[in-house]
């Protein structure tokens, strides 16, 4: 008997560091390089071939790709994405602090995503809430050094910890409160948990 199989998983929106088959689709593949060079890595001034550059890039349905590309390998020469050096200058600066959870989702999933400082801290907590060993989470952040893997679920608990500790506080003084319509008093800082939704928790509690 024959058995015809179907494969009907989405295309992932999110690739892989090692995954460059984007740049096949890409609306500049197949360009001479010179032309390339002379559109995509103009010098300043040279608004003809900036525009020239951002026209193509306006169309192309990889657009997003070749610019999360430039902020993961830290390009900053070029026009990637259509964005100039000078447009993708303040991305690079926060390029760390971005916290995305469909990035850190694909982690927890096995796909092997570079992950920002942010995004990274993000698994290593998740990943110590449901009780992984450091391996685990050394194999899912692609870690050879697994005293490092320690370190970061270390701290984990730590935050974890602090985040409860001070949440809690924050609960009890404010309830201990008693304050008045004419009182000018100031509401006890609270440190806020991070903000989830339900969707995101299950999500995150399937991959895991």
């Amino acid at each position: 008997m024959r058995h015809i199989t179907t494969n009907d998983t989405p295309t992932p929106t999110i690739r892989g560091i090692a995954d460059h088959s984007w740049q096949e689709r890409g609306r500049c593949h197949g360009l001479p390089a010179k032309k390339i060079d002379e559109l995509f890595f103009p010098s300043a001034r040279n608004r003809a071939a900036i525009d020239a550059a951002k026209t193509i890039c306006g169309s192309c349905p990889v657009k997003k790709a070749c610019f999360d590309y430039a902020l993961d390998n830290e390009i900053r020469q070029g026009i990637w994405g259509g964005l100039t050096e000078d447009e993708r200058r303040p991305w690079h600066a926060k390029v760390n602090k971005r916290l995305d959870y469909s990035r850190v989702k694909a982690a927890f999933e096995g796909r092997d995503i570079h992950l920002s400082d942010a995004e990274r801290e993000a698994v290593t907590r998740h990943a110590y809430v449901r009780g992984w060993s450091p391996e685990r989470l050394a194999y899912a952040l692609r870690l050879e050094n697994l005293d490092w893997a320690r370190d970061l679920m270390r701290n984990a608990a730590h935050a974890v910890a602090d985040r409860d500790r001070y949440w809690d506080q924050a609960d009890e003084t404010e309830s201990a409160e008693e304050t008045t319509e004419d009182e000018d008093v100031t509401s006890p800082v609270q440190v806020p948990r991070q903000v989830q939704t339900d969707s995101l928790i299950a999500a995150l509690r399937k991959a895991a």
